[in-house]
């Protein structure tokens, strides 16, 4: 019974594999939260371009959409029996996966988390990631100084991921509240803040449809909304068309953290104002490469110095720069961009 749920598990997930399994000793896997959503095709290429350098055979697992937690759980399953050495992932549901992530360190697998820190954050063995709480702070900051004076009174509406709230959702939110100078009360939660100039908050599974849908819905709770902060750029620029629709395309300031190549041309293109480029290549290429190692002689990564995970960096892009907040434009953010 097992093998036969392992084996439709596998299907389901669309699992891929960028290496032959007798070419190499070591195994990995990489788990995304989907296969479609562009940052982590490009964390898939990082991942598979590292793994044919190194002679590592991956194989590759993504969710449905974005919070399918029970296909990460069964890639997870997969991946013990298979033998790997080491699992990248980037989880959807960053508590309820620790049970199965345990599992596998118990097993004798490396564990890293990438992008979204699970919960706790040392359930994983490391992680690699963006400073999420920075990439919100960024906008925030950004935001709040475009906008001046208007800032006191501004009516902010939030575009968030999933109801279950993944760390990488709640460190771009509260960072945006604490740079846009809102009090986030609880940093780890999201929605128990009391500032008046919430509308209020809406979830956007992180694609555009999602992101028109929760756009809408904010639109009825208050049509004067003129800041949105949305998880990434597939949502945002989801908002803008329902934004469009209404003709109010104009009024609203929107931002956003990813920094993807379609992400910057939007903010060429005046869609979004301004947003937080990461890297997601980088963070698979540096997993792979640490798997590999952790199989030669059981080294485990560290985190960067002062940090809790290993961070691989994160750049404010627009072409409205404002001061003190330091940021590159989007010629600069085409050159590091992707997807």
């Amino acid at each position: 019974m097992k093998k036969s749920v392992l084996a439709f598990g596998a299907l389901a997930l669309g699992v891929t594999f960028s290496a032959p399994v007798m070419a190499a000793d070591v195994a990995a896997c990489l788990i995304t939260k989907t296969d479609t959503n562009p940052f982590f095709v490009k964390m898939k290429e990082g991942a598979t371009a590292k793994a044919k350098e190194l002679g590592v055979s991956l194989k590759s697992y993504a969710g449905k959409v974005d919070g399918d937690s029970e296909s990460q759980v069964a890639a997870i399953e997969s991946c013990i029996a298979d033998g790997a050495k080491g699992i990248l992932i980037a989880a959807s549901d960053t508590k309820g996966i620790v049970s199965s992530v345990k599992k596998a360190r118990d097993a004798g697998l490396l564990v890293i988390a990438l992008d979204t820190p699970l919960e706790p954050a040392d359930a994983a063995d490391a992680t690699f990631a963006t400073d999420n709480l920075l990439a919100g702070k960024l906008i925030g900051q950004w935001a709040k100084e475009t906008m001046g004076d208007k800032a006191k009174d501004a009516k902010v509406g939030f575009l968030d991921l999933t109801p279950s709230q993944p760390t990488v959702d709640v460190l771009r939110d509260q960072g945006f509240m604490m740079g846009f100078g809102i009090d986030p009360k609880d940093p780890n939660k999201i929605g128990d803040e009391d500032d008046a100039r919430i509308v209020g908050h809406d979830v956007t599974n992180g694609n555009e449809e999602g992101g028109r849908k929760a756009m809408e819905n904010l639109l009825q709770k208050d049509p004067s909304i003129n800041v949105i902060h949305t998880i990434n750029e597939p949502a945002a620029v989801g908002a803008y068309q329902a934004l469009k629709a209404v003709g109010m395309e104009k009024n609203v300031l929107i931002v956003s953290v990813d920094g993807g190549c379609p992400g910057v041309k939007s903010v060429k293109e005046g869609v979004i104002g301004a947003t937080s480029q990461q890297y997601p290549l980088m963070m698979a290429a540096l997993g792979v490469e640490a798997i590999k190692k952790f199989a030669d002689n059981g080294e485990k990564p560290k985190p960067t110095e002062g940090k809790s995970f290993y961070d691989t960096g994160v750049s404010l892009v627009t072409d409205k720069p404002v001061s003190g907040v330091k940021s590159i434009d989007t010629k600069e953010g085409t050159d590091k961009c992707w997807g």
